[in-house]
């Protein structure tokens, strides 16, 4: 008798997850990461992946958005780790201990162009 495997979750764009990042030392625990990739990649049958980026509690000058505990959730201000884009199995993702808020259009809008930013592209040098 076969047993199916597990329900891989379905994080949504927006969403605050938790992950152990495999680019992290060894002894790092997991870390919170907003989840960027969209819906249609993340509720897909066969996809394995989501697109995320993580969340430190390290404030630096890099114009990257820092998001208030208002919008997350979270206890404290956290801000976008854009050097740390990753895509992480859907399998390693946790849920977070208690609902935590899910993030607007417009806060994913500015994580992407924080990230093009840390890749050393103006946001304005992409064309549509």
């Amino acid at each position: 008798m076969s047993s199916s495997p597990p329900a891989l979750p379905k994080p949504s764009q927006g969403e605050i997850w938790v992950v152990k990042l495999p680019t992290e030392p060894p002894g790092k625990g997991p870390r919170y990461v907003i989840v960027v990739s969209t819906d249609a990649q993340n509720h897909h049958p066969r996809a394995t992946t989501v697109l995320v980026v993580p969340l430190s509690t390290t404030l630096s000058s890099f114009p990257c958005p820092q998001l208030s505990p208002g919008e997350t959730g979270l206890g404290e201000t956290l801000e976008i780790w854009a050097n740390g884009v990753s895509c992480v199995p859907r399998a390693s993702l946790l849920p977070p201990r208690y609902p935590l808020r899910k993030l607007s259009r417009g806060t994913i809008c500015s994580i992407a162009r924080c990230v093009v930013r840390a890749m050393g592209v103006l946001p304005s040098e992409i064309a549509d």
